[in-house]
């Protein structure tokens, strides 16, 4: 069957979206925005039939099936609350919202309105880590004991931009966090129960760089460096009883290297195309409305931003939509 999507917003995402549908020889139907001039022009370069001058117009329209919402975070909930209303499904980029609150709201209303509600969250659809976490669960590398991410770029400080900006729900958990802890919650046994924090602040008040510690009942146990002013690599690691299997830039990882600890040889394995992320998560979501699968992993993504959440209330860290909610 073939769906409509329509994107709600047209930066960066809304072009890889309409790139990746238009290489599975489809096309995007729709296109919403704030500023009308900037949705025309984004039509015109991928020849999208309907515009819309007002963003409301693409809850209303019968024809869209499935709304793609990629833009600013602190913006997702007002526009997830109509379209779930509307019964339009909806991937949502990451982070999908500024807490478990408003997410937990967002899950009722979808099924209220039976429809589907996934986070765009790459790491749930790349077929390396399909093939990794079938052979982890036949048990090929033993039991798992510790999980290691790293995610760092360097900002420049600008207070104004939505790094930094807290009216744009700048920091680093929302903006890269989020990826680590999908990383380390689609690994792990079961949901951490306990866990341990450190921020630094940036000087807007929103968190610049934070160590993360977590560990569930079968103590599991995974560690989390962020930061958006120091660069590292991204890099995921995890280390089970008969090896060690790392990723390098794990958001929309392809390759992964596996050590063996009994005597240090390793395999390098290769699976899908770091270019087909976006194409990945509409086959999968695809097949999710269809009711044929569901690899969306809306469970996982309610606990990532329940933990997200959790650790912010520690730090005192709010956003200006929280403290007037």
């Amino acid at each position: 069957m073939k769906y409509n999507w329509a994107t709600l917003g047209c930066g960066v995402i809304a072009n890889q979206l309409a790139a990746a549908l238009q290489a599975q020889g489809s096309n995007l139907y729709a296109v919403a925005n704030r500023t009308y001039e900037k949705a025309v022009g984004f039509a015109d370069k991928y020849g999208i039939e309907k515009v819309y001058k007002n963003i409301d117009e693409v809850f209303e329209d019968e024809n869209v099936d499935i709304i793609y919402i990629s833009t600013p975070h602190n913006t997702h909930m007002q526009y997830l609350r109509k379209a779930l209303a509307a019964g339009k499904h909806v991937l949502c980029e990451k982070a999908i919202t500024l807490n478990s609150e408003e997410l937990e709201e967002a899950v009722s209303l979808a099924e209220k309105n039976h429809v589907v509600l996934a986070e765009a969250m790459t790491i749930y659809h790349m077929p390396i880590y399909h093939q990794l976490e079938n052979r982890i669960k036949a048990g090929e590398f033993g039991a798992l004991n510790l999980i290691q991410m790293n995610f760092g770029s360097y900002k420049e400080f600008d207070p104004n931009n939505r790094f930094f900006n807290p009216k744009l729900a700048g920091g680093a958990m929302l903006d890269i966090g989020v990826y680590a802890l999908s990383f380390v919650r689609r690994f792990l046994s079961s949901t951490p129960t306990d866990v341990l924090s450190q921020v630094k602040l940036a000087p807007t008040g929103v968190d610049e760089q934070a160590g993360i510690l977590l560990k569930n009942k079968e103590e599991e146990m995974a560690s989390i460096i962020i930061s958006l002013h120091s660069k590292q690599p991204k890099r995921g690691m995890i280390s089970l009883d008969k090896a060690y299997i790392e990723m390098y830039e794990y958001p929309r990882g392809q390759e992964a290297v596996i050590t063996y600890t009994e005597d240090g040889h390793q395999e390098r394995i290769t699976d899908g195309s770091t270019a087909k992320a976006l194409e990945y998560e509409i086959i999968d979501m695809e097949e999710a409305v269809s009711g044929i699968s569901d690899r969306m992993h809306l469970a996982y993504t309610r606990d990532v931003m329940k933990i997200m959440t959790d650790i912010r209330k520690e730090w005192g860290m709010y956003y200006p939509e929280e403290q007037s909610e």
